[in-house]
């Protein structure tokens, strides 16, 4: 049973996500990207090159991922099929992220998506392990047979292994998954909302831990699942919606 003060938490939580949850949210938001384009494929190539990029001053990647999509001639499923390591000669680079990350990263990709696409590279995952970190480790390890010892590549495609947050993966899986959302765009339909984890980061992790949400003090796997639970006492069928409220709490309490 939920006790009052939860109870008075949940009604400010669904506030503050009924608030933020909207269309002016995407301007700003590396979500924005997925909106661009109306190609199945170009959405799942937009949105999981957004979420990787998305770290650092978000005025920053969103600068140069405008950058990127347009070396792509906002066409990046075409790119990618057409991709050329020869005729590759684009200085492009994103702090540890250099030219020669992205070739292999690219490569990764077009072999992908010649006879699948990313939706089945998850989706196998998935059906492997119910399990979100084990699903990752499967779709990581995938790209970790293009490259393996690049500093900036690993960056890119965190470890699972490592039992941190993933929370850029886990937010390009809020915007494939959650659908009647004005932000995600709902796409995959093999797993449902309650099965997502909340996209942790710093911010996240600190506005949690105030409002009494998470007491582990490591932003790491551990405490993604200790906070998703605690979530999924205030709505179980979609606890990710949390990352709406907890992003507007701290804007409202800055």
């Amino acid at each position: 049973m939920i006790t009052k003060e939860k109870q008075n938490l949940k009604n400010e939580l669904d506030n503050l996500c009924a608030l933020y949850e909207n269309k002016d949210f995407i301007k700003d938001d590396p979500v924005q990207f997925i909106h661009i384009f109306k190609n199945r494929e170009d959405i799942e190539i937009a949105g999981f090159i957004a979420s990787l990029f998305a770290f650092g001053k978000r005025e920053v990647f969103i600068k140069k991922l405008n950058t990127l999509f347009n070396l792509m001639q906002m066409h990046p499923y075409e790119f990618i099929l057409d991709f050329n390591p020869e005729k590759y000669t684009e200085d492009f680079n994103y702090r540890f992220i250099k030219p020669c990350d992205l070739i292999p990263f690219f490569l990764a990709l077009k072999k992908l998506y010649k006879n699948n696409t990313l939706e089945s590279l998850f989706l196998k995952g998935f059906s492997c392990s119910e399990n979100i970190m084990d699903a990752l480790q499967y779709v990581c390890n995938y790209f970790y047979e293009f490259e393996k010892d690049s500093p900036g590549y690993k960056f890119m495609l965190s470890n699972p292994k490592n039992k941190g947050a993933m929370k850029r993966m886990n937010m390009f899986l809020r915007w494939m998954v959650r659908k009647n959302s004005p932000v995600d765009i709902g796409i995959w339909d093999f797993i449902g909302p309650d099965k997502l984890l909340i996209p942790l980061d710093v911010h996240v992790g600190n506005i949690s831990r105030g409002l009494g949400l998470l007491n582990r003090a490591q932003n790491d796997a551990r405490a993604v699942f200790e906070l998703t639970e605690k979530l999924k006492e205030f709505d179980p069928k979609d606890p990710v919606k949390y990352d709406f409220a907890l992003f507007g709490y701290g804007v409202n309490n800055k």
